[in-house]
Parts: C-alpha cells; structure tokens; sequence
C-alpha cells in the first residue's frame, strides 16, 4: 500500500496532506493522471464522503492545470452549462466533483455533454487499504494505536472512509482522556462510540 503527498497552499510545504493509494481510488489516481484521455477533456469524479475527492482534484490541478467545479451537483446547471462551454473554448481540462454517481441533470444540453464524460468513481476500502487509512490517520495524529490494533480493527470496522477516520479520532481522544495508551478497552469503546453496540462486520 502508497501513499501520494498532495502538497496544498493551505499547508507549509514540508507538511503536505497525503492520500492512502489502494483498491478503492487507484484506477481513478491513473485516470485523473492523464486528462488529455478524457473525453471533451471533461471527467466527473463521484464518491463516499471523506474518500478524498477534492484532495485527488487538487493533486490533479497541480500537475495539469485543471479547472475544478466541487459539489458540482449543487450548481446551477446554465452556469455549469457555461463553465463546461469556455472550457472546451480554453482548451482546459475541467473535473467535476459530486457527492453522488446518481446525478439527475435537468437541462438538457448539459445533460448531453455531460453524459460523454468519463465518469470517475471511488470505492469502498478492502480490508488492506482500511488497515493503511488507520495507519495513515494515526500518524497524522501522532498516535501509537498500540500492537494488535490493525488485527483488532479491521475486520470490524464497517468499509466507511467516515468511519474509519472518526474511530481514530475516537481512539486519540479516548486515550487522552483516559491517561492511557490505546489498548483493547479504548479500541472496543471507540469502535462502539462510532458504530454502535452491534459491530457490522464482527468476526
């Protein structure tokens, strides 16, 4: 499992935001790495909350020079309809970000172009990348989870991007207010704080 820096304008520039690379986002990463592939130059990027939709986008930009629309859904669809037209007039690569792959476009010439598009989309984690966003997200942390945590979590974390970051951030704080490093009492308390008494996928 990789990992890609993302080095943002928001962050210093030896503290890049970084992105876990596995089963869920790979074939998008080789997509968005060769805009000049997509069809009218226009790819729309869907996928699960806390996925890295827009990180992805902005690693993109950076190395292509992409026009980015997030929460493209959510436009106005004439003044997307205008985004899409002075972008094939610029010759500009344009991505568009939605929080759903089922997006119902109204206007019909938007509707058109759009449906030529390549259509991008984000999966659910395997086991081996939630195993790697734990780890990720624990040293963004600085936190130890402690020998046997990956075994423990895993297989009982439900395949959730939102999930997976809110149990560590339970198991950092849990830990800090316990006085105590993270062991099988904090890891079991957070899983159940995020997910509820009846873990989803508990061998």
């Amino acid at each position: 499992m990789s990992q890609i820096a993302l080095p943002l304008t928001t962050r210093r520039a030896d503290d890049p935001a970084r992105i876990v690379v596995g089963n869920a986002n790979r074939a998008v990463i080789e997509a968005l790495g060769d805009p000049s592939a997509w069809p009218f130059r226009t790819a729309i990027l869907a996928g699960p909350p806390r996925s890295g939709k827009s990180l992805l986008a902005r690693w993109a930009e950076g190395r292509h020079g992409i026009e980015i629309v997030d929460d493209a859904d959510r436009c106005e669809e004439v003044a997307l309809f205008h985004r899409w037209n002075a972008a094939q007039e610029s010759g500009r690569p344009l991505l568009l970000i939605t929080g759903s792959d089922q997006w119902d476009i109204a206007l019909p010439d938007l509707r058109s172009r759009l449906g030529a598009a390549l259509h991008l989309a984000i999966g659910l984690p395997d086991d081996e990348m939630i195993a790697a966003l734990i780890d990720a997200h624990a040293q963004a942390r600085s936190l130890a989870l402690g020998e046997g945590a990956l075994t423990y979590l895993v297989p009982r974390l439900e395949r959730s991007f939102g999930a997976i970051e809110q149990v560590v951030s339970a198991i950092d704080r849990l830990s800090l207010e316990r006085k105590t490093p993270p062991t099988l009492s904090v890891w079991r308390d957070a899983l159940e704080e995020v997910q509820g008494a009846e873990q989803p996928r508990l061998l």
